[in-house]
């Protein structure tokens, strides 16, 4: 797996060749009883975590070949205090950890959950083909390659510092190399020069560069006259919404929030007038491609500003604004924003997850871009999660004549050729009294600027015995498919099950394509000087369906 410059050391720590290290380290990990890298941490407890789920057999089952008995290399990405969302019942917070170990010959992702203080494994969940977060030495070495490798000096006219790369520990894949659909490990670290933005594409299974390519990031500010006034309350959003699960009661609505490590804003036990809507919601990915030709471009995971891996941080607290027809109040919006510490600068990224509750019953589940990434030609996929309410309910999509329900898992795509009834709606889903709620996309008709979500909808039935996505997901999916491979299909494929009367999730991935023409901005932000001073005018670009009550 590892070629020059990088070796591991006979402890299991990757470094490179100048440090005196040789070359048969690697051969010494995997003749090791147990392949595993470990994460190495000046923390008992974070120790003790790895150790105790390594000893169990569930973590353990894919550290070699099945048939051969060969070895895969694997390595602990990440170990931390689970998050209030994570914890099993009855479990004491501060004494459960996650433990995530990627296999990097077959692109799996095992998560443990480990009772450190009674050392017992709690339980064990494998995610096929996907990767988490990476972890900072990772980081370090992606960087090493891309500021040492002769096509990065060549598309720059000069050897960059390791300081001057932004968005290193994010995901990305390029088609036609190893990274395509995420098969390999891959990150950018990208070098913004001027009005352009120079993507250094590593591997990190082969530890190599595939390959450099540019994009147009449009004209910025200096950068000094923006980071000096970002002022992040990491403190308080930690202690008050990611260590814990806040409540929230208005109008006839109930419902707990808490920001998640990876996946955004959560909110989970909705009720309205006392009876529950969804068990929870929330925004798990958010993929951003570049280029329709090769196809390359960023998996942004978002959420708690420490502890975490996300790329795109909290930056400010909750919030609740009133929405507003005319001089009425209708109802209210909880909102998030997660931002890259340098924005609005080049390769930088803002978004907004925004749930709405209106008093008549509706509620409306949607996210938006606010500019200006990497490129004028992307497109923003934000992977939503909804867990419906309910044991026995089944879906069904508007023919143009009658209700279809759907009998087994599957996936549509919302285009030119979808029937909606005459209100606007797709699809409906009811439980065994037939309540639920009618479903309606968004064709540009919710009067905040979107333009059409054109929107994948998967429906997959949900596992009290595994895990597929009901705790913080890593990241799902690849950054750059143009179809229906966006992460959720995971679930479905191979053999899809039967979902008429049953525990159901709905995965809504919007399509929003960026613009950056004047007077045209979308998903897209700008810098302009203002009485001697730079502001930011940004350009929203507003996804997610209407769900509204079946009377």
């Amino acid at each position: 797996m590892p070629k020059q410059p990088f070796w591991l050391t006979p402890q299991g720590k990757w470094t490179a060749p100048s440090y005196g290290i040789e070359k048969h380290a690697l051969t010494v990990i995997l003749k090791s009883p147990r392949p595993v890298i470990l994460l190495e941490s000046n923390d008992i407890t974070i120790r003790e975590a790895q150790e105790i789920a390594l000893s169990g057999e569930a973590f353990t089952q894919k550290l070699y070949e099945k048939d051969s008995g060969k070895p895969y290399l694997n390595e602990i990405f990440n170990v931390y205090p689970a998050r209030p969302q994570e914890l099993p019942q009855g479990t004491a917070a501060g004494s459960v950890y996650r433990v995530e170990m990627y296999n990097f010959a077959l692109n799996l992702t095992t998560v443990a959950l480990v009772d450190v203080p009674r050392r017992q494994v709690l339980s064990v969940n494998e995610l096929v083909q996907t990767q988490p977060d990476i972890p900072l030495h990772l980081k370090d070495i992606a960087l090493f390659i891309a500021t040492h490798s002769p096509e990065v000096t060549e598309s720059l006219g000069y050897q960059p510092g390791e300081a001057e790369a932004v968005m290193a520990n994010t995901k990305t894949a390029l088609n036609n190399t190893r990274c395509e659909q995420s098969l390999h490990l891959c990150v950018a670290p990208t070098f913004v020069q001027g009005e352009k933005a120079l993507w250094a594409i590593v591997d990190l299974t082969d530890l190599r560069l595939v390959g450099v390519r540019w994009t147009n990031v449009g004209d910025a500010e200096p950068e000094d006259t923006r980071i000096s006034e970002r002022k992040l309350r990491y403190d308080k959003i930690m202690e008050c919404y990611c260590n814990q699960i806040n409540a929230l009661k208005k109008d006839d609505w109930e419902l707990n929030y808490v920001i998640t490590s990876s996946d955004g804003l959560r909110i989970s036990e909705v009720m309205y007038k006392g009876a529950p809507v969804i068990s929870n919601a929330k925004i798990v990915d958010w993929h951003v491609s570049y280029s329709h030709t090769e196809s390359f471009g960023y998996s942004d995971a978002v959420g708690c500003p420490e502890f975490s891996q996300a790329a795109v941080l909290a930056i400010t607290e909750p919030r609740i604004t009133e929405i507003m027809e005319g001089n009425e109040r209708i109802g209210f919006a909880l909102e998030q924003t997660f931002q890259s510490r340098q924005w609005p600068m080049p390769c930088q990224y803002n978004y907004l997850q925004r749930f709405e509750f209106y008093r008549d019953g509706r509620f409306r589940v949607a996210g938006a871009s606010l500019g200006r990434g990497c490129g004028n030609n992307g497109t923003y996929r934000p992977v939503t999660r909804i867990a419906l309410y309910g044991s026995q309910n089944t879906l069904y999509e508007w023919t143009g004549s009658d209700w279809n329900p759907w009998k087994q898992e599957q996936w549509k795509l919302q285009d030119s050729r979808t029937r909606y009834t005459p209100e606007g709606y797709q699809y409906r889903f009811l439980n065994a009294e037939g309540k639920g709620y009618f479903i309606e996309p968004g064709q540009g008709q919710f009067r905040d600027g979107g333009r059409g979500d054109n929107a994948y909808l998967y429906a997959t039935r949900l596992h009290p015995d595994r895990d597929e996505g009901e705790t913080d997901l890593v990241s799902i999916g690849p950054c750059c498919n143009t179809d229906y491979r966006q992460g959720p299909e995971k679930f479905i494929e191979p053999e899809p099950e039967n979902i008429e009367n049953q525990a159901l999730v709905l995965w809504y991935v919007a399509q929003i394509r960026n613009d950056d023409t004047k007077g045209k901005e979308y998903c897209w932000a700008e810098s302009y000087l203002e009485n001697g001073v730079y502001k930011t005018r940004v350009y929203p670009c507003m996804a997610g369906p209407m769900f509204i009550p079946v009377k």
